[in-house]
Order: C-alpha cells, then sequence, then structure tokens
C-alpha cells in the first residue's frame, strides 16, 4: 500500500513537470505527417496516466509528433485485460505493433522509445 501511495505521488510529480517542461513537436511537412498520422493508426500505447516510464515515452511521443493512442490499463479496464491477453503480462508502458497482418507487444520504455525514434525520427 505504502509503495503504491509513493508510485502515484512520485508519478504526480513527474506528470506536473513533464507538462510545464515538454519539448516542441518535430515539424513535418503535411504529407509526411499525414503519412505519420496514418502509420500511428497501427500502434497503441498501454500505460497508466502517472507511471514515470510512460511519462517517459508519452513525452518521446509528444517530442516526435506521433498521435499514438494511448489505452489506461488501471485495474479493473478493458484495457488492461487486453494487454493481459494479448501481451501475456500486465505491465506498462507496453506499445502494440500491428505490422504485416501480426501483431507484437513491446515491453521497456526505452527500447519503445529507440523503436519509434527509429521509425519515425
Amino acid at each position: 500500500m505504502l509503495v503504491k501511495l509513493l508510485r502515484n505521488g512520485v508519478g504526480g510529480i513527474f506528470q506536473v513537470g513533464d507538462l510545464i517542461t515538454r519539448p516542441a513537436k518535430m515539424k513535418r511537412l503535411p504529407e509526411a505527417q499525414q503519412q505519420v498520422e496514418q502509420d500511428c493508426q497501427q500502434l497503441a500505447l498501454y500505460q497508466l496516466p502517472r507511471c514515470p516510464f510512460c511519462i517517459k515515452v508519452r513525452r518521446a511521443m509528444h517530442k516526435l509528433n506521433l498521435p499514438i493512442e494511448t489505452r489506461n490499463v488501471n485495474p479493473g479496464s478493458a484495457h488492461r485485460d487486453e494487454l493481459q491477453a494479448g501481451g501475456g503480462r500486465v505491465k506498462s508502458p507496453c506499445l502494440r505493433i500491428e505490422e504485416n497482418g501480426e501483431t507484437r507487444w513491446m515491453y521497456e520504455s526505452n527500447d519503445i522509445i529507440a523503436y519509434l525514434q527509429q521509425r519515425f525520427g
């Protein structure tokens, strides 16, 4: 219980800090941004709003100007059940990637950020 309170408290501080220090979005030509937006429809980020690692991934998404759908995996949510069924475990952040008719589940914030930078950066 204490760990949960600490995590939420620290996460809240990180969340406010993120809003205050958010980096500028990457600028692209309209046609390129339209293609990015289309590509992002095949991605979904399963996350918790106050998780520091999720905040780190959302900052990278903002900086790269990626409109990726975020799905909260709070206890009792349908998205949490999807994450458990598809990814095999409930751990956030997790990026769901649909490519070539296959679905991959990528955990670990650094791996997710590296993937997004390589694909969209």
